[in-house]
C-alpha cells in the first residue's frame, strides 16, 4: 500500500482525497518509480478541481510530472536504481502519475535525472520548466539572436514564465515580462527581466498590426494577448507559444504572418520526442542556476496538493509548487 491523491467519479460528481492504494491497482507499465516529488502544473489543477475534463479514465492518480528511483524495470533503458524524471506522455490524464509515492510507467517516458539537479529540483522546473526550454530551444533553432531586440515573456510569474525569463536571459536576451502582478516586479527582476509590463496592456482586443517592439515571444497565455502580442512582434521574428491560461481562442487575423512575415512556434510538450526533450533538459541543466529555484518553488505535501490546486486555479500561486510526496 502507498500514500497517493486519488480522482475517482460517481453519479453526484467527481471525488478527490488522500487515500491509500493497493500497488496491484498501479496500470501496467514496464518500469516502477518510487516517486520522490512531483510538482503541480495547471493542467493538474484543471483535473483536480473538475473545470475542465483533463481526466479520461477513473479511477486515477493525477499529477502529470514526477522524479524518483527505479525500484523494477524489464525495459532495457532502465535499472534498479536510476534516477529518473517524467513530463507529459499523458501520465495524469488517462494514466495514473505522480501524485502518488508510487507508479508504474513505460519506460520510453523517462529521461534520465540530470546531474546538475535533485529530485526536488527538477520537480521545481517541472513540465513548465521543461516547456519553457523547449520554447527557448525552438526560437534559438528559429534564428533569433540577442541583437535583434526584446523578447517578451506573457503570463511572467507562471511556471513557465519564470524559468523562460531565466533561460533568456542566461543566453543573452534582453526580457521584457508581462504580468498582472504589480507586487512581484521585484521578483521578475531577479529572474532577469530588464522591463516589466502590465499584462492589461496586451490582454484586449487590439489592432491587426501594431507598433513593432519585439523580436521574438514566448507566450503561455493565448487568446487576445497571444493576438496582441503577434501583432506586436518585429519583421521576420517568432512567437513560441504553449499555454491558454487565457483562453484557448485566438482572435488574430493574418496580417503579421503575411505583412511582416512573423512566424507562430507551436510548442507540445506532452508528446515531445526524446531527443527534444533531452535537449530541453541539457539546457536546463547548462543555463538554469539551481539557487533561482528556491526563489521559483514553494513546497507542500499531499495534504496540501487540493487546497493548492484551488489556488492556482485563482490566479494566486507565483512560480512553482513542488509536491513532497513523502509527507
Amino acid at each position: 500500500m502507498f500514500s497517493a491523491i486519488l480522482i475517482d467519479k460517481d453519479e453526484a460528481g467527481q471525488n478527490v482525497a488522500r487515500t491509500s492504494i493497493d500497488e496491484a491497482a498501479l496500470p501496467d507499465g514496464n518500469v516502477t518509480v518510487e516517486v520522490e516529488y512531483s510538482t503541480l502544473n495547471y493542467k493538474d489543477a484543471l483535473a483536480i478541481t473538475g473545470k475542465s475534463p483533463i481526466v479520461r479514465k477513473y479511477p486515477l492518480v493525477p499529477g502529470i510530472d514526477l522524479a524518483g528511483v527505479v525500484t523494477e524495470s524489464t525495459h532495457a533503458n532502465w535499472s534498479v536504481g536510476d534516477r529518473v524524471v517524467l513530463n507529459g506522455w499523458g501520465v495524469g490524464e488517462s494514466h495514473s502519475g505522480g501524485f502518488g509515492q508510487r507508479a508504474r510507467l513505460n519506460g520510453d517516458w523517462l529521461v534520465p535525472l540530470p546531474a546538475a539537479f535533485t529530485s526536488r529540483q527538477a520537480m521545481a522546473i517541472g513540465t513548465a520548466g521543461y516547456t519553457a526550454a523547449l520554447c527557448v530551444d525552438a526560437l534559438v533553432n528559429f534564428g533569433v539572436t540577442p541583437d535583434q531586440g526584446e523578447v517578451l515573456v506573457t503570463g511572467a510569474t507562471g511556471g513557465v514564465g519564470s524559468v523562460a525569463i531565466a533561460l533568456l536571459t542566461k543566453a543573452g536576451f534582453s526580457v521584457t515580462a508581462a504580468t498582472g502582478k504589480s507586487t512581484e516586479v521585484e521578483y521578475l527582476q531577479k529572474l532577469g527581466a530588464v522591463a516589466v509590463i502590465d499584462r492589461a496592456e496586451l490582454s484586449e482586443k487590439g489592432k491587426p498590426l501594431q507598433k513593432e517592439r519585439w523580436a521574438a515571444v514566448v507566450d503561455s497565455v493565448g487568446s487576445y494577448t497571444l493576438a496582441n502580442a503577434a501583432a506586436q512582434t518585429r519583421y521576420g521574428g517568432a512567437v513560441a507559444a504553449c499555454g491558454l491560461a487565457q483562453g484557448m481562442d485566438f482572435p488574430a487575423t493574418v496580417a503579421p504572418l503575411i505583412l511582416r512575415g512573423v512566424s507562430l512556434l507551436g510548442i507540445d510538450s506532452v508528446m515531445a520526442p526524446i531527443p527534444r526533450r533531452l535537449a530541453a533538459w541539457e539546457r536546463l541543466s547548462r543555463d538554469l542556476d539551481p539557487a533561482l529555484l528556491d526563489d521559483i518553488a514553494r513546497e507542500v505535501g499531499l495534504d496540501g496538493v487540493i487546497d493548492a490546486a484551488g489556488e492556482l486555479m485563482d490566479g494566486k500561486v507565483r512560480g512553482r509548487i513542488v509536491i513532497d510526496v513523502n509527507r
